[in-house]
């Protein structure tokens, strides 16, 4: 097979300028592109972790090319806090919570065990929702759809 690996996942954003310095200066992500393509002023904003360049988070404004219904439903999604972006993986999800919560992040869930390990639930400035997670080996064959940990 020739596909070698993922680069390049889209989050919806309300703003590019703010959602680039959010993602940058509260994540210590960073910026790998910033252009305005064409003439009606298409703009191409991504960033990365700096540890792994090779999958970029483009930060995109709802619009063209979705259709006026499904950029109608991510922003009243991103209006809601209700919009599912990221799931983010870390070595030590309380020490992580603490570190983001000192920077001024916004966690609507704070470090809780789950089967799948630690996770901790973020809202970045357009209403998305980062999930922090501290991975533990699990078997997902033990757990039902209701069990919770």
């Amino acid at each position: 097979m020739t596909i070698t690996n993922v680069s390049l996942v889209t989050v919806y954003v309300t703003d590019q300028d703010a959602a680039k310095q959010w993602y940058t200066e509260k994540l210590g992500f960073v910026e790998t592109s910033d252009v305005t393509m064409g003439d009606n002023g298409f703009r191409w904003v991504s960033v990365a972790h700096p540890d792994h360049p090779e999958l970029e988070i483009t930060l995109m404004i709802p619009g063209p090319p979705l259709d006026d219904n499904l950029a109608d439903a991510i922003r009243r999604a991103l209006a809601n806090g209700t919009n599912g972006a990221l799931g983010l993986k870390t070595d030590d999800c309380q020490k992580t919570f603490e570190e983001l919560t000192a920077r001024g992040v916004e966690f609507i869930q704070p470090p809780a065990e789950r089967p799948y390990g630690t996770e901790a639930i973020i809202r970045d400035n357009s209403g998305n929702w980062l999930v922090l997670v501290e991975p533990k080996e699990f078997s997902p064959k033990e757990f039902s759809p209701g069990d919770s940990a």
